[in-house]
């Protein structure tokens, strides 16, 4: 087993993620502190806090410069964040006078917390448009089964009639929440991280505030109100955003699981998972991956929740926690929502079996139904009390509820129409287009 089945060779095609791993490799990281030297010289030297001729040159020749990561390897393991190797090396690929003023008035924490954040706003990018077509897929689907009906099933006990088209919508409406959460945090993650030493911009002078809010411009980043070292409230819930969406998945990954049982049969999807000794089965690998992923990213968010714990005005023990944390819980989402794309796409319903499974028993899915029939002619608590003995009676002789009952109480309700379990669905139509139009 890898050190991480993200990025390990045998389970990358399951687990793994090459356009999202991409935003994680170390030259995209050293691409993005870069990028952050180059716009920090940018600013200052417009605000005249360094010289302008050495800032543009600066900028010039930050632009087609490569660091190798094996450069910043030793530098890491002895200083604990890669910034001061990152910086030496820079200052001496910009040379001369102007050398001296890269990373003018910056620290460590605002090189990598900012190069973080620019490649957190690519990696949602790549999130939101996956959420957006795995809910557009499934708001087909439920419109198409709207009609579809199946058992409900409370407590893994059949309940009532109801539609796979709604079953689907339960799917579909969290993940719209999903991405409203995500429009609300957005402005609140993607900032630009610049405070100096502790905090305080005490290198600018007068000028730290413009710096920062030029600074977030040039980046196409916004300004938060302070630098925010050790307040990791944003990043954390960028953390509950992706367990969020990933046991949204999950839930749908469980129902598609016991929909597919052999027994029930209801539902398959995906490309089934073969078994090296039994022929028969087919597995859902793509199912199961989603519980998994949920349940692998409901883990590492509390994780998370522990950088929040943050001493003073900068703490490694903290930060660092991020990042073994973020880019796995990243990479999960990026899969389940892969994945759930594909089985959002392949659903092949057996709308027959569906039926016949939520009238086995003698159709006491339609007890619900037969009490208030009844409660017309009786009190509610009576009716209950007879639908329940009937219920077992039924069970036990293998007749249907209903002829049962229509045998009992021969007039005043209409058992023809109790029979129809199609009849019995109540709002669930109305309720699929509410949300299949909630935006």
């Amino acid at each position: 087993m890898a050190v991480s089945p993200f990025d390990s060779v045998m389970a990358g095609g399951l687990f793994g993620d090459a356009e999202l791993a991409a935003f994680f490799s170390d030259e995209a990281e050293i691409a993005a502190m870069i990028a952050f030297e180059a716009a920090l010289a940018d600013v200052e030297g417009a605000l005249g806090v360094i010289p302008a001729d050495e800032a543009a040159r600066i900028v010039a020749t930050l632009g087609d410069c490569r660091i190798a990561p094996d450069a910043l390897r030793a530098g890491f393991a002895s200083a604990g964040v890669p910034v001061p190797a990152l910086v030496k090396a820079l200052r001496a690929h910009v040379g001369g006078e102007a050398g001296s003023y890269v990373h003018w008035g910056a620290t460590s924490q605002d090189v990598i917390d900012t190069g973080l954040v620019l490649r957190l706003s690519d990696v949602l990018a790549v999130l939101e448009g996956r959420l957006a077509s795995v809910i557009a897929v499934l708001s087909e689907e439920a419109e198409r089964y709207a009609g579809t009906v199946m058992a409900a099933r409370t407590r893994s006990q059949i309940a009532t009639p109801t539609t796979f088209g709604l079953r689907i919508a339960g799917w579909i409406a969290p993940l719209q929440r999903c991405q409203a959460r995500l429009a609300e945090l957005k402005p609140r993650l993607l900032v630009v991280q610049l405070g100096g030493a502790s905090g305080t911009l005490s290198v600018f002078g007068g000028q730290g505030v413009a710096v920062m809010q030029a600074l977030a411009g040039r980046l196409g980043l916004g300004c938060p109100v302070k630098p925010w070292h050790s307040e990791r409230d944003a990043l954390v819930e960028l953390a509950g955003w992706l367990s969020l969406v990933t046991g949204t998945l999950g839930k749908m990954g469980a129902d598609l699981m016991l929909l597919g049982r052999s027994e029930i049969g209801e539902v398959k999807a995906g490309q089934g998972g073969g078994s090296s000794t039994m022929p028969q089965k087919s597995n859902p690998v793509a199912a199961e991956t989603l519980v998994m992923l949920a349940r692998f990213n409901a883990t590492q968010v509390s994780g998370a929740h522990q950088a929040l714990v943050h001493g003073e005005e900068r703490d490694s023990t903290a930060w660092a926690l991020e990042w073994m944390i973020l880019p796995q819980m990243v990479m999960a989402t990026g899969a389940a929502l892969r994945h759930a794309h594909v089985l959002a796409s392949s659903l092949d319903v057996d709308a027959a079996q569906m039926r016949a499974n939520a009238m086995a028993g003698g159709g006491t899915i339609l007890a619900e139904a037969a009490s208030f029939a009844l409660a017309t002619q009786m009190p509610l608590s009576d009716a209950q009390a007879l639908v329940n003995a009937t219920s077992s009676e039924a069970a036990r002789s293998g007749r249907a509820l209903v002829d049962i009952l229509s045998e009992k109480v021969p007039g005043g309700v209409d058992w023809d129409a109790i029979r129809d379990a199609g009849a019995h669905i109540g709002s669930a139509n109305e309720l699929i287009k509410l949300i299949k139009n909630a935006r």
